[in-house]
């Protein structure tokens, strides 16, 4: 009564044959590295991440109060001649 092909269903959300591949190769034509399109989005990540990172790290250390020297008013204990 209700047929159900799952090799359609298969076919129409495998989605991961699609998108981009850069191979990079020396002048001896040997492969050295691939790059995928996950690889680029992990990047982007990564520098989304670290620019948040440094910005907060920036405002912090702007408003932090910086320690000011203070010289001891006490003499050392122990003078040595």
């Amino acid at each position: 009564m209700n047929n159900f092909d799952s090799t359609k269903l298969r076919t129409q959300f495998n989605n991961t044959s699609e998108g981009w591949l850069v191979q990079v190769y020396n002048g001896d034509r040997r492969l050295l590295c691939v790059f995928d399109s996950s690889h680029a989005w992990i990047f982007l990540l990564g520098c989304g991440l670290g620019l948040l990172l440094a910005v907060g790290w920036f405002n912090l250390a702007r408003y932090s109060p910086s320690p000011t020297y203070v010289p001891p008013t006490t003499p050392p204990e122990m003078l040595i001649d």
